[in-house]
């Protein structure tokens, strides 16, 4: 009976902090402003912009009620204690409703600007030829089946295959709820340990890929990043394919360079040029943000002496298959035995740990 009393009260004073976090009632005014965005009779003009705010709406009424719905079971849990009108299964529920609760306040630590954005990942292999475009390809793979589980949708916009086997590298976007949010902790260089498949000798090899995470943004919410036409260098070709019926005969792939900065985006999985061109420009965008990003947070660092810049050797997270089964996290020391899970997509462990340690 104490046990359970402890819990319950722990479950209602948790759910009241988290909620206080989540704070309710600056989502509710944001509803209130995306309901009338939604009612202006010209937003359909633009369809992808239209798309993108009735997803941003329906996600933000979504969150909105799981946390009312949250805190209703939760009082009632505590009320019908407070009664003494509870039973066997009284003891389950509380467990259930604290599960609950660990997980949805993990959104109160997604606070950043953009962490509520859809997110654009880029896998680059490494040194080692065949190895590492295998373990790119592995990597897209299980980053694929995670937002697969997540119900989040997917869209490759670049891929650059291997001559043999795997990927060189490839540009996907990820549309769901918090998606850049929960996804950038995942940026950086991960490491696999196995025995070749791609020799006779079986030998031991290790292979290393980096990962990028960017939010996708549009003009308006970088209204300060300004990208000028003259200072754009446009390349167009045809798209990369397997042959066959699916050649493409014209040339609607996009290659885009800021001389500026000297960053190249490229954008070739759209039919049309012009759809490319807008991939092209987007990915540009969140690019261009990123390097602002890093170079206040260099000046910020240095000062400290302890800057270390998003790139290769950076390494967030060791895969090991061969000569034991282990993945551990490299920031969080986090760790699993059963890397098959992880492979498919199991990621949810290791994410929330990042975000809850940001």
């Amino acid at each position: 009976m104490q046990d359970i009393k402890q819990k319950t009260e722990e479950l209602k004073g948790k759910i009241e902090k988290v909620v206080e976090s989540f704070n309710l009632p600056e989502k509710k005014k944001e509803l209130m402003r995306l309901e009338t965005d939604a009612m202006d009779p010209n937003l359909w003009d633009d369809q992808e912009k239209a798309r993108k705010l009735m997803t941003a709406l329906s996600n933000l009424k979504q969150e909105i009620d799981d946390a009312e719905t949250l805190k209703e079971d939760v009082d009632t849990i505590y009320e019908l204690f407070q009664e003494g009108s509870f039973d066997e299964s009284f003891a389950q529920e509380i467990s259930r409703l604290e599960k609950k609760v660990d997980k949805f306040e993990l959104k109160t630590f997604l606070s950043g600007q953009y962490d509520s954005k859809n997110a654009i990942i880029s896998i680059h292999a490494g040194q080692g030829g065949t190895e590492a475009m295998d373990w790119a390809n592995m990597l897209y793979r299980m980053y694929l089946r995670f937002c697969e589980k997540r119900g989040w949708k997917t869209e490759t916009f670049d891929v650059s295959e291997g001559e043999e086997a795997g990927l060189k590298s490839v540009t996907f976007n990820i549309e769901g709820a918090y998606a850049y949010g929960n996804l950038k902790g995942e940026a950086g260089t991960h490491r696999l340990v196995r025995q070749s498949p791609f020799n006779a000798d079986n030998l031991r090899q290790t292979s290393f890929a980096l990962v990028e995470v960017l939010p996708e943004l549009s003009e308006e919410d970088l209204p300060s990043v300004e990208i000028k036409e003259d200072e754009l260098e446009w390349q167009f070709f045809r798209a990369s394919s397997q042959g066959g019926q699916n050649v493409q005969k014209v040339s609607t792939a996009v290659r885009l360079k800021h001389k500026p900065t000297e960053i190249v985006v490229t954008a070739q999985t759209e039919r049309f040029q012009e759809q490319n061109r807008k991939i092209a420009l987007n990915l540009l965008r969140a690019k261009l943000w990123a390097r602002g990003e890093a170079m206040k947070e260099k000046k910020v660092k240095e000062l400290k002496g302890e800057y270390r810049p998003p790139s290769w050797g950076n390494q967030i997270r060791s895969y090991v298959l061969h000569p034991y089964k282990m993945v551990k996290d490299l920031r969080t020391n986090v760790e699993t035995g059963n890397t098959e899970a992880v492979l498919d997509g199991e990621l949810d462990e290791f994410i929330d740990a990042e975000i809850q340690k940001l």
